[in-house]
């Protein structure tokens, strides 16, 4: 048995499925884990959630904000954004059934045997990783729930941009899902910024990446969300995965047990 984590397919299905080809994948025996943002941007949408889902136990997949933004328009009835490209899954006939798995999914797995997380954008070093297992459970829980169309409702927005135990309700949600799945750069006292989206130079005057703050623990995290990175964080502590697929770079596989990387060049029609 093989584990393979994925970097963010956005729609992309077929460099998908070129990079299983080159695993050589075997769903009765192997496991793919995927980083979020399943969905938008590329042209498969509908195709990559019909799989993923088809998959049942042999994948494991965490939201990213793009999939959460699927959610929402779909729970509010709003119309996609200009670039969005999520028509063809919101007028699929197996639409319900594909939101309905698609909210069970959890912002944050945990191999607590392997010290291994994954997570869409990332973990704060002030969250230990069982208070933010905790904290995604909190969101998982009201996706769950019949509180899920209150949630989808506040989910955007910005501020507060600073985590405190003290926020309530929605608020709380919100800025947990922020952390989860829209971190990049965090100032020292935890405050995120929401702007840059670049390379490691871009920081804000303050900030730095997420990853360069120092953790009390040796887990390793799993991420996506950061297509300007690479691939590369230079700590192998954090293993960044979304290499840019969506946008003409690469879609990316870890083997979690080795540590290799494979990869399907996605500027090239890859069959």
């Amino acid at each position: 048995m093989a584990r393979y984590a994925i970097g963010d397919v956005q729609g992309c299905f077929q460099s998908l499925k070129c990079l299983l080809k080159r695993l050589s994948f075997d769903s009765q025996k192997d496991e793919l884990w995927f980083a979020g943002d399943i969905v938008n941007r590329g042209p498969d949408s509908l195709e990559c959630l019909r799989f993923i889902k088809g998959l049942g136990s042999s994948a494991r997949i965490v939201l990213g904000n793009h999939d959460l933004h699927l959610l929402a328009i779909h729970a509010c009835q709003n119309l996609p954004k200009r670039k969005d490209t999520l028509s063809q899954v919101l007028e699929a006939p197996d639409c319900l059934e594909l939101m309905q798995w698609l909210k069970q999914q959890p912002l944050m797995v945990w191999d607590a045997e392997n010290d291994l997380v994954m997570v869409h954008a990332g973990i704060p070093a002030m969250w230990s990783i069982q208070e933010a297992f905790n904290l995604s459970q909190e969101v998982t829980d009201v996706l769950k729930g019949e509180n899920s169309f209150e949630f989808f409702e506040f989910m955007y927005g910005n501020e507060p941009d600073n985590w405190s135990q003290d926020l309530t309700r929605m608020t709380r949600l919100r800025v947990i899902t922020n952390y989860f799945t829209r971190m990049r750069f965090i100032r020292s006292d935890g405050a995120l910024d929401f702007s840059a989206k670049e390379t490691l130079d871009s920081a804000p005057e303050g900030y730095k990446p997420w990853f360069h703050e120092t953790r009390n623990d040796r887990t390793t995290i799993l991420f996506g969300h950061w297509a300007a990175l690479t691939g590369e964080t230079n700590n192998a502590q954090f293993q960044a995965l979304d290499t840019g697929c969506v946008w003409g770079g690469a879609l990316t596989a870890v083997n979690l047990k080795t540590g290799e990387r494979t990869e399907c060049d996605c500027s090239k029609a890859c069959l």
